[in-house]
């Protein structure tokens, strides 16, 4: 998978949030995009995710130099931010169900075991509404990480994780994200300190 980045920028009225953007992401690497509370950070995460249109610019999305148009983006992705919503309605178990009729999981992974190695044994039959802030970041990075996508994207991962939830998602990240494309946003040094490359938004202001 390859995402490139044409001169690519973003404005709300007349403030540029980033402008000017060249640059490309490649299959079996990691990269950090880094910049300060309301830098951008998140914006530029979701214009490559297909959720926001650039103001500026344009943005390709290759699978094997084969382009992908981007109203099929979404197939190749998996996203987990802290501004997501879960359906709280639901539990987490449903929620596994539900989340598999659009995306299988990583390795054939079955619901089971997703909710083994997410320590929610005791909570599946919970209602998301019922989890702690911590665990509702959990589940949404437990549905990213163990999705079979090639590309994986991750916006503060460990917001409202305590030490074991930061120790628990390194882990599932040295098991889960080999060969695959990951981008983070982040200005924690732990969520990025392992990226390959990082890109600093205030270039691009």
């Amino acid at each position: 998978m390859k995402i490139t980045l044409k001169s690519a920028g973003k404005r709300y009225n007349y403030e540029w949030i980033f402008q000017n953007l060249n640059s490309s992401f490649q299959s079996d690497k990691s990269y950090a995009i880094l910049g300060p509370n309301g830098s951008g950070k998140s914006t530029l995460l979701q214009i490559i995710a297909g959720n926001i249109v650039p103001s500026t610019g344009e943005i390709f999305y290759f699978e094997n130099e084969n382009k992908i148009e981007p109203e099929n983006f979404y197939r190749h992705i998996s996203l987990a931010a802290p501004y997501l919503e879960l359906p709280e309605e639901m539990t987490l178990e449903e929620l596994l169900q539900f989340h598999s009729g659009f995306k299988k999981f990583h390795r054939n992974l079955s619901i089971q075991h997703i909710i083994q190695l997410s320590g929610f044994e005791k909570s599946s039959a919970r209602q998301l509404k019922n989890f702690s802030s911590g665990m509702k970041q959990r589940a949404k990075l437990m549905l990213a990480i163990f999705s079979d996508t090639p590309i994986l994207l991750l916006d503060e991962p460990t917001t409202n994780l305590d030490e074991q939830g930061v120790l628990w998602w390194k882990n599932q990240m040295n098991n889960y994200s080999k060969n695959r494309l990951v981008i983070i946003a982040s200005n924690i040094e732990r969520e990025h300190e392992a990226c390959d490359e990082k890109i600093l938004i205030a270039d691009f202001k």
